[in-house]
């Protein structure tokens, strides 16, 4: 082997060595630790670790239903999370590429909550739901805030869908707003000269040129919406009466406060399974409607 071959392999282990080493350990290893977990009955202390074979995927499906009901939730909230955060998404993204008054203002205001911890912003806004919607009603008197958004589970679903899309959407604007502005100009004046329509505009040619984002955006969302955690704990912490647990706080419960880290790590891996095939299938979808420009 020469001198440059040796150099350029040497850079290659340099660039490339830190990130696979930082992947092996973070994500690999702790992966593989997992899957060997769910099939143990360790508590996550002790030094012994009893091997079970499959009865934690036994358990899970056939008794322990408050990880089924937690999974039922989370696929509610996913639908409905999916659909509002990609429509005012792409709302507020078609208004915003017009030529508007403030309209780069506009944009970092709706992109703000993103960068807001999901723990703080669930802190904010239950005191918003408490607090603040009390108030608003006591001084309007619309039934619309004296609702008790965090008191029952219909309200509570809610509750958590409202804070979700306020979070998320001005995210998915970004998004939205790029894949618009490399929509070409000369589709959008040849589709005017033969007389489309702002409608027809819209559905013929500037939705079907912007589907790789709308698959993003889709991915990303089910991606959030399923491992919904941090808003989850801090909001309702799944209350009342756990109707709002998500799968990760139940996971994170079953592990962490309960002390069964095997009977953790099994959920966790059929979540990790089911999120991962509908994503795929997802994606699969989406990229089908894309087209060339």
């Amino acid at each position: 082997m020469n001198r440059n071959k040796r150099s350029h392999l040497l850079q290659q282990y340099l660039y490339v060595g830190p990130t696979a080493l930082f992947f092996l350990c973070m994500v690999l290893v702790p992966f593989f630790l997992g899957i060997y977990y769910s099939f143990t009955s360790w508590n996550g202390i002790s030094s012994h670790v009893g091997w079970n074979g499959i009865q934690n995927y036994v358990h899970i499906f056939t008794r322990d239903y408050s990880f089924l009901n937690a999974f039922w939730f989370t696929a509610k909230f996913t639908v409905v999370a999916l659909i509002l955060t990609n429509l005012l998404g792409f709302a507020l993204a078609y208004i915003l590429t017009r030529r508007l008054f403030a309209r780069n203002t506009l944009r970092a205001v709706f992109f703000i909550p993103h960068v807001i911890g999901g723990l703080l912003l669930g802190f904010i806004w239950q005191f918003i739901f408490v607090q603040g919607f009390s108030s608003i009603g006591e001084l309007t008197g619309w039934s619309f805030f004296t609702l008790p958004w965090l008191g029952t589970g219909t309200t509570a679903f809610w509750a958590i869908v409202i804070v979700f899309v306020w979070q998320n959407a001005g995210y998915l604007m970004v998004i939205y707003i790029s894949a618009i502005n490399n929509v070409p100009s000369s589709l959008i004046e040849a589709a005017k000269v033969d007389g489309a329509g702002r409608s027809q505009l819209l559905r013929k040619v500037i939705v079907p040129l912007i589907m790789p984002a709308v698959t993003v955006c889709l991915f990303l969302t089910i991606s959030w919406s399923f491992k919904l955690f941090d808003l989850n704990l801090s909001l309702t912490e799944g209350g009342p009466f756990k109707s709002t647990q998500t799968v990760s706080l139940n996971i994170y419960e079953e592990a962490f406060t309960i002390s069964r880290f095997g009977l953790g790590s099994a959920k966790a891996m059929i979540f990790f399974i089911i999120v991962a095939i509908i994503s795929l299938l997802q994606v699969r979808a989406t990229k089908k409607k894309e087209v060339e420009m």
